[in-house]
């Protein structure tokens, strides 16, 4: 009898463990990140990395999504697209994760038919603009402006406000000369190659001359020949697409060597570590920034810091990045969607993309444009910041509505690309 006895309460406890357990499980949201720490782009990653498990926490400990935990599942696949792809697979078969927070553009493109199909919700770091025609990737999304937003912005930005005022335009002008305009960037790298069609289509529209491009590879500790190669074509303005490192190499080379243009930067390779690493070759140097730096004017910025200072304490803050703050936007951009579809009792993929769709002139706190979606258009925003270093500091130059200026095109030509 006691032996019966035993077996019964043993069993019981084992039903209740296993029933906690369950209940547990329930009140618990699962969300996978992959992020790239040890990569190609692990320069701007690494900090992003840190951003989204900060980010993660701050919604966790201000109620979670309606009083459910995130459980966060994060991992490094090192820049390469192979691993992303079955750390995508691990989410979605084992994790069981309700949405993921991806990275690079190589990989996210890759696995947008895989995410449409499976209807997750997928929130980038990769802010390609072939992401954004729901008819094609409607499980893509992102809060800050595309990169060929970016791109037609920043090279919009310097036509007016330094090519317009510059003493050469005149004289340019008179002789019949265009300005004349080249990129760097990675050729082979998806991320660098996003926007190159929508800035030569710009360039174009504003009347460049479009000279050769140079192939910049992401890790690039010299880049001197492709200075040098540019040098031919003597170029008013350069666009450079990589991240932070290698545009910073490529800055101080066309300094050293005397290229005699200005630059415009990507969002990725313009940060605080810009100036740091190229010095006086930055001065000048214009770029498109999608949210507030590190420490600057955001509504959410006391709460960044002091998640970064709670659980980074050995970095000071003097070393992190906008790379920080983008992550919290694209974390609080799912959690505000996840909310919503939490409330309708049904936390599924639909849900969660349907639920970001309503949302309008949405500011997210972080010092990004506010974003709005709609199920005919996933582009957050119609314009982008741009910057100036003077002295290294980012100062405001200007912004630039692309859809008040160009609305036709806006609406009819540039959707998806």
């Amino acid at each position: 009898m006691k032996k019966k006895h035993v077996f019964w309460v043993s069993a019981f406890l084992i039903t209740l463990v296993l029933g906690a357990g369950m209940v547990w499980a329930q009140g618990e949201i699962r969300v996978g990140s992959i992020n790239d720490m040890t990569g190609g782009t692990a320069d701007v990653g690494k900090d992003y990395a840190l951003g989204i498990a900060e980010a993660v926490a701050y919604v966790n400990d201000t109620g979670g999504i309606n009083g459910k935990k995130i459980k966060l599942f994060q991992y490094d696949y090192g820049y390469r697209i192979p691993e992303a792809i079955t750390t995508y697979k691990r989410f979605r078969d084992f994790d069981k994760v309700v949405a993921v927070l991806g990275w690079g553009t190589g990989d996210t493109e890759a696995l947008s038919p895989t995410v449409t199909k499976d209807k997750m919700p997928y929130v980038s770091a990769s802010y390609s603009a072939h992401l954004t025609d729901p008819k094609k990737t409607p499980y893509n999304l992102f809060f800050a402006s595309d990169y060929s937003t970016n791109a037609r912005s920043a090279i919009t930005v310097w036509y007016d406000q330094v090519w317009k005022k510059s003493p050469k335009y005149k004289d340019r002008v008179a002789k019949g000369e265009k300005p004349r305009f080249l990129c760097f960037y990675a050729f082979p790298t998806p991320y660098a190659s996003a926007p190159i069609k929508a800035i030569k289509d710009q360039a174009t529209l504003l009347g460049f001359e479009v000279g050769p491009d140079q192939d910049v590879a992401l890790t690039a500790l010299d880049t001197k020949s492709q200075v040098l190669g540019a040098k031919q074509f003597k170029p008013d303005l350069v666009w450079h697409g990589n991240t932070t490192m290698s545009v910073a190499t490529a800055l101080r080379d066309a300094y050293a060597l005397g290229l005699g243009a200005d630059h415009i930067v990507n969002n990725w390779g313009f940060d605080e570590n810009l100036p740091r690493l190229a010095g006086p070759a930055s001065e000048g140097v214009m770029g498109a920034a999608v949210c507030a730096f590190f420490g600057g004017k955001a509504p959410m910025m006391d709460k960044i810091k002091a998640y970064a200072k709670k659980m980074n304490p050995g970095i000071p803050e003097s070393k992190r990045l906008i790379r920080t703050v983008q992550a919290w936007g694209d974390v609080l951009l799912l959690a505000d969607a996840m909310k919503i579809a939490d409330k309708q009792g049904k936390l599924t993929g639909e849900a969660i993309m349907k639920a970001m769709e309503t949302f309008k002139s949405k500011d997210l706190g972080v010092g990004s444009l506010p974003a709005s979606f709609s199920a005919t258009d996933h582009r957050p925003a119609t314009g982008a910041p741009i910057y100036r270093i003077e002295k290294g500091k980012f100062v405001l130059v200007d912004m630039i509505d692309l859809k008040k200026r160009w609305p036709d095109k806006w609406e009819k030509e540039w959707l998806g690309w």
